[in-house]
């Protein structure tokens, strides 16, 4: 059985891993000459909530990108306003890393491979036409496209294209495959009426950065510094997806996580202003590349779908990433992306989806999205393990963990100990 994944970002690397493991032959199909997408340029994990959702991971049987982010990250056990026990990996090397992993383990990897549409008839998806016009067959199919871009998006919701990691202009515009198989998407706001919302960070190149801070990434893997009070800007925190991050010290101050680059903790910043800060005199950015005043704009194209990541209407489509959610993160996207490729991998073999229950913060996050959006029609609120609404909902339901041992006997009590560890077939 062929599982055919669209979209190579940390959900669709982590469909693809699940796919295989479970047995399926796979297909990852990736626009770019990349994988990874936004990983390429996040570099956070562990921080708050999503310690405990790694550890879930980990005891599901799923942990295999998570440990080879574990081994290769530059800090471990950051501290940053409103963040605890951080883990900070190599944006500039962690892609070779995982795509090393994904050939050993015999997926067929098509880079630089953009779907333009469907083939489509009585309710399934029968193959993808690529923009070079080859066609790609599969029983069951994952999209983890993402929700950010064309390069439209960003110029009509936003401030203008960004010139970001995920270079429409070179490698052509993210297309919905749920759309094409006549689903009705939905887009995330940041205000009512107001559709789409700013990535949450920046990256300067941390070689233009004064020695003494360059001193202080290294050392600690986070540097803070005030900004002047005339440009602190409350209002911008409204419009960033990050929601863990929208903290009133992410206007105060100046941010910098160590990731390889400087990480800066704002959706964009006057280059002029910002070498106004002691120490940031010389800074660059090097993404966006237009960081002085915007970033790629997310959240326009997320597919309905039930709790085992199914996409509603469409009878071999699944979903995972910010595809599937209005979710923030790549743990987020991992998380969600090996459900959603098990479960096509036991769904090409007849078998019933598997739905993690909500007594872990990895099945809460899955169905308290789900039950936001298709109940409350939510969709002005973001989730994610590492701060707002929902970190707050697993502290308060006894889910917020950093102990292994008490995370492992949550997922035995469950039953699902090692189950993305079990082939569906051999």
């Amino acid at each position: 059985m062929k599982i055919v994944v669209i979209g190579g970002g940390w959900a669709g690397v982590a469909a693809a891993v699940g796919a295989r493991k479970a047995g399926a032959d796979v297909c990852l199909i990736e626009k770019t000459d990349l994988l990874l997408g936004c990983g390429n340029v996040g570099g956070i994990m562990r921080n708050n909530g999503r310690y405990t959702a790694t550890e879930e991971m980990m005891a599901l049987g799923a942990g295999d990108l998570f440990e080879i982010i574990d081994r290769i990250a530059l800090h471990r056990d950051i501290r940053f306003p409103g963040h605890e026990h951080a883990l900070l990996y190599p944006v500039n090397t962690i892609e070779a890393h995982i795509r090393r992993f994904v050939r050993s383990l015999g997926i067929e990897l098509k880079l630089e491979s953009r779907a333009t549409d469907v083939l489509f008839d009585d309710g399934c998806l029968k193959g993808l036409v690529l923009h070079s016009g080859e066609t790609v067959s599969g029983d069951v199919f994952v999209e983890t496209t993402g929700s950010s871009g064309p390069m439209g998006n960003c110029i009509r919701y936003g401030n203008g294209c960004s010139m970001c990691v995920l270079r429409c202009p070179a490698f052509g515009p993210r297309i919905s495959i749920s759309e094409k198989c006549g689903v009705n998407d939905y887009t995330g706001e940041r205000a009512e009426s107001v559709f789409g919302v700013f990535s949450g960070s920046c990256k300067l190149a941390k070689e233009s950065l004064s020695e003494e801070v360059q001193h202080e990434l290294n050392l600690n893997g986070v540097a803070v510094l005030k900004i002047p009070p005339e440009d602190v800007n409350y209002d911008k925190l409204n419009a960033k997806a990050c929601k863990q991050y929208a903290l009133k010290e992410f206007s105060e101050n100046v941010i910098l996580l160590d990731t390889g680059h400087a990480k800066l903790m704002t959706s964009y910043y006057p280059l002029d202003k910002l070498r106004e800060i002691p120490g940031l005199e010389n800074a660059k950015y090097v993404d966006p590349y237009a960081g002085s005043g915007r970033n790629s704009i997310r959240y326009f194209s997320i597919a309905p779908r039930g709790d085992h990541m199914q996409v509603d209407g469409v009878k071999n489509l699944f979903c995972g990433g910010e595809k599937s959610g209005l979710f923030i993160g790549h743990t987020e996207a991992i998380c969600t992306g090996a459900l959603a490729g098990f479960n096509a991998a036991r769904m090409a073999w007849g078998l019933p989806p598997v739905i993690l229950p909500d007594t872990l913060a990895v099945g809460d996050l899955i169905a308290f999205a789900n039950h936001q959006y298709k109940d409350a029609h939510n969709t002005l609120e973001r989730f994610t393990f590492a701060g707002g609404v929902f970190f707050e909902r697993m502290k308060s339901r006894g889910l917020y963990s950093i102990q292994r041992e008490e995370v492992e006997k949550r997922v035995g009590n469950a039953g699902f100990s090692g189950i993305f560890n079990q082939k569906v077939k051999d």
